[in-house]
């Protein structure tokens, strides 16, 4: 199939690894870092492209020498979130993983942002505050909530500047925000804030995790389950649920990633109670997970050649329907390939027999990948070109033309419409007016057509 390019301009063009289509399939958006990989946070402007016309329109642009980036769409109307860093950015607060906050603005009224996730960091400390930074926001299915990832400055600056009993570390976690739960903080610091959302930790992390044990030391890269949650074994339904990549330490001293799961409650106020430890934290420790959250783990691959999750950065990712989460690890032969897990997984009783395996490609899978709305296919990049993977099959279908490694479609999004119609990816372009010797080469957004739904 033929594929098609939307963007020209001469500057960096990142999608991010999922939701990056509006509601209706009409528009893309996209930050406007520079670097291939996106690595360095130095975009200024959220845009969106019109797939039918190729327009584009800035829908946000930072000043006071705040970037922004990042950014996703919601599956309901025409909010977008993205990442955004310090204005006036000093030595002692500038861009970090714990320096920055969630924004959101609304495509009907660009420009005018509003901040996610309040920001409090002197006790004692609000709840529904975070006290550090939260990055790559994804709406949930309902548009009612958005999940992050999460580090903490308090904890940052309490470790570095310890002399008497170290204090928890700062480690990576995962969050959510109850969108329209206005929470206000106090002005003691300079860079507390206020939030149009209500922010919790929903991840129990370690600092020294047991060996052999579900203790994790990180948690990321998450993803909501179904579009309307998934069924337990005894057929009640989950309504909000996340899965995400946590960090164990094997029996044997090895760190590796396995597949994690996070159940929400149904009654979303609990979310604001604190469970066994305050979830606000405190000067010393992490904040603790909100009453009613439950957190277990889904995969157990230490028995297998190549234990844990592998391959590139990856998000995991749910079907539609919430009965498989996809991942990404290594086969017998150690070829990075798609695997999927239950959300109702019990690893205890035969972690290998819970894995699916989907794809058994010749070539690794080299992308973030992302469902199609029926459920039926998983879009990919391998072997420099877009792919799809048929899940009851396995069968691959590759989309388009492979291209040589310069020019291949990157890794870092391959991301399916609402409606089914379009995947859309990135390949870095050369400046065609350049002169060849100091050609530049920027990331441009390409979309690729698949059959129809019905099909």
């Amino acid at each position: 199939m033929p594929e098609r390019q939307l963007t020209c301009a001469p500057h960096g063009h990142m999608l991010t690894n999922a939701a990056v289509w509006s509601a209706d399939s009409r528009w893309i958006v996209y930050d406007t870092r520079e670097s291939l990989d996106g690595s360095v946070f130095d975009g200024t402007r959220i845009e969106r492209v019109d797939v039918a016309t190729g327009r584009v329109e800035v829908l946000y642009e930072s000043a006071r020498g705040a970037c922004c980036g990042v950014v996703t769409a919601s599956p309901v109307d025409d909010r977008v979130v993205f990442i955004h860093g310090p204005e006036a950015p000093t030595a002692d607060w500038s861009y970090a993983a714990w320096h920055r906050r969630g924004v959101v603005v609304r495509a009907d009224r660009p420009g005018r942002a509003e901040t996610l996730d309040a920001r409090d960091l002197l006790p004692p400390f609000t709840p529904g505050a975070l006290r550090g930074g939260s990055h790559v926001h994804m709406f949930s299915p309902d548009g009612r909530l958005v999940s992050f990832t999460y580090e903490d400055a308090v904890l940052a600056a309490a470790t570095r500047f310890a002399q008497t009993k170290p204090p928890e570390q700062n480690l990576r976690g995962v969050g959510v925000t109850i969108c329209d739960e206005p929470v206000t903080v106090p002005k003691t610091h300079p860079r507390n804030h206020d939030g149009s959302g209500f922010s919790v930790l929903v991840t129990r992390l370690h600092d020294r995790p047991t060996p052999g044990s579900d203790q994790i030391r990180w948690a990321c890269e998450e993803a909501w389950v179904g579009t309307d949650g998934y069924c337990h074994a005894d057929g009640t339904r989950q309504r909000h649920a996340l899965a995400f990549q946590g960090d164990v330490i094997t029996a044997s001293g090895q760190f590796i990633s396995e597949v994690f799961l996070v159940d929400l409650p149904e009654g979303l106020d609990e979310l604001r109670h604190s469970g066994d430890g305050p979830v606000a934290g405190t000067a010393t420790t992490r904040p603790v997970p909100p009453q009613g959250v439950s957190q277990r783990r889904l995969t157990d691959t230490t028995g297998r050649r190549f234990p844990g999750i592998a391959g590139p950065r990856h998000w995991l990712r749910s079907s539609p329907d919430g009965s498989q989460i996809a991942f990404l690890a290594r086969d017998e032969a150690g070829v990075v390939q798609i695997f999927t897990v239950s959300p109702t997984a019990r690893p205890a009783d035969d972690g290998n027999a819970t894995l699916r395996q989907i794809t058994r490609s010749p070539f690794p899978i080299a992308s973030a990948f992302s469902w199609s709305p029926c459920g039926r296919w998983i879009a990919y990049v391998a072997d420099g070109s877009v792919f799809r993977a048929e899940i009851e099959s396995g069968r691959c279908e590759r989309l388009t033309a492979r291209q040589p490694e310069a020019t291949a479609p990157r890794p870092e999004a391959c991301v399916h419409s609402p409606d089914g119609c379009w995947i859309a990816f990135l390949r870095p372009v050369p400046q065609a007016e350049a002169a060849a010797a100091s050609r530049r080469v920027f990331n441009q957004i390409f979309v690729v057509a698949t059959a129809a739904e019905a099909d």
